[in-house]
């Protein structure tokens, strides 16, 4: 298969060395609903569609997975992780044509500022960032693949994937066939559509369109569909089986089905992935947070602000990855008071034996990313600081530094 040159990603982060090693990690599996170790610190995440970025679902999300990475780091694992960017896409070029921009200089504009996001965040990047674009050449390897298990068929000069040439096509998300419709159609799929052999054949490659974007491949000139994209790239980078293929709980269906049946049936193997691992959704006023509801908060504009990084992650922190909830202000400020108070206890003479809280958080963690149990048990020991102190001078930084390597928070920093 085909390979390319990543993207530049944003620059890393230090992380502190703490001693002793982590546990395996335990995730809640999407597709069988049951917990599932990672053994080889594999790792595909979605990455954005590049316009309007970076809105705080988008940031909830990869915060959740930068926790895993810290994790799987901090217990010795050999982490690779891959993400795309879907810098060519029917929201992107809609996004372009009404602004009257070129598509190709917002998808950049979008992807940079994404950058400068994850990097203000402390968010450790991915060693493989791959845009849509670049990757042109992965995605035609997959689709020529698909054609000669004779699962792709024309439909006046577009490409289908056929989802019943994949028996265990479903079975990801395990909704009903009336619900994998509903959300195919909300979620750019065009169930509708005539001449298709099944409403939930999925788009492989389009022919060219007047005034879109177009790439030369083997199956005539156009562009390529969504789900294929991703299947290419984790294919590419990571090979069958690989640990966790992340991302929102909008992603489940279609998106992750559909990709996870087009490589199982392209490789005639067995899963895509061990484990799909999502996020829950960020609301405003009790919607979901989406650019299609003009609801978006976005990172930019907190930073842009002043807002303190590590206030944010904590704010989103302090619930699990997987519940949905709503964004209020109050929940930065509250994350600013705790951050103050883990702050000050850091930067005591002495504290309480923080060996114990090392081991909780790892304990905490490893249980599903438990952020909550974990930043609780800071709290603890902050407590018992600025309560009476403590007579371990080295505690103070073996919180400092445990906080800082497992949850991405700067404790010794300081934010006008």
């Amino acid at each position: 298969m085909a390979t390319i040159a990543p993207m530049r990603s944003w620059p890393r982060a230090a992380v502190p060395e703490l001693p002793g090693r982590a546990p395996l990690v335990r995730l809640h599996d999407t597709a069988t609903g049951t917990r599932r170790v990672a053994t080889s610190g594999t790792m595909y995440v979605c990455g954005i569609t590049p316009y309007d970025a970076t809105h705080l679902g988008h940031v909830a999300t990869y915060l959740a997975f930068d926790v895993l990475n810290r994790v799987w780091r901090d217990g010795g694992l050999s982490v690779q992780y891959v993400q795309n960017v879907t810098d060519i896409d029917d929201p992107l070029l809609e996004r372009a044509a009404h602004t009257g921009r070129d598509w190709a200089e917002l998808a950049q504009e979008q992807t940079e500022l994404f950058g400068a996001d994850m990097a203000w965040l402390r968010v450790l990047p991915p060693e493989a960032l791959i845009g849509a674009a670049e990757a042109m050449p992965l995605i035609g390897d997959l689709i020529g693949q698909l054609r000669a298990a004779g699962a792709a068929y024309d439909l006046d000069g577009d490409l289908y994937f056929p989802v019943e040439a994949e028996p265990r096509f479903g079975e990801l998300s395990g909704l009903s066939r009336t619900r994998m419709l509903e959300l195919f159609a909300e979620r750019g799929g065009d169930p509708g559509r005539a001449g298709k052999k099944h409403p939930l054949d999925c788009l492989l490659w389009a022919r060219e369109r007047p005034g879109e974007p177009a790439w030369d491949s083997a199956f005539g000139r156009g562009r390529p569909g969504w789900h294929v994209e991703c299947a290419a790239i984790a294919l590419a980078e990571l090979g069958m089986g690989f640990d966790v293929q992340g991302g929102g709980s909008d992603l489940v269906f279609p998106h992750h089905e559909m990709s996870a049946a087009q490589a199982q049936v392209a490789t005639n193997s067995w899963p895509f992935a061990r484990a799909y691992v999502h996020a829950g959704m960020i609301g405003l006023g009790g919607e979901k947070m989406a650019k299609s509801e003009g609801n978006l908060v976005l990172a930019s504009r907190l930073r842009m602000g002043g807002a303190d990084p590590d206030a944010l992650r904590l704010a989103l922190l302090a619930d699990h990855y997987r519940a949905d909830r709503d964004w209020m202000p109050a929940l930065l400020s509250a994350a600013a008071d705790r951050l103050a108070r883990w702050r000050a206890a850091t930067r005591a003479p002495a504290g309480p034996d923080a060996t114990p809280v090392l081991a909780t958080m790892r304990s905490r963690l490893a249980d599903d990313l438990d952020t909550p149990a974990a930043l609780a048990t800071v709290d603890e020991w902050a407590a018992a600081v600025l309560g009476s102190g403590g007579v371990d001078p080295a505690a103070p930084a073996l919180v400092r530094d445990a906080v800082d390597a497992l949850l991405g928070v700067d404790v010794t920093r300081s934010v006008d």
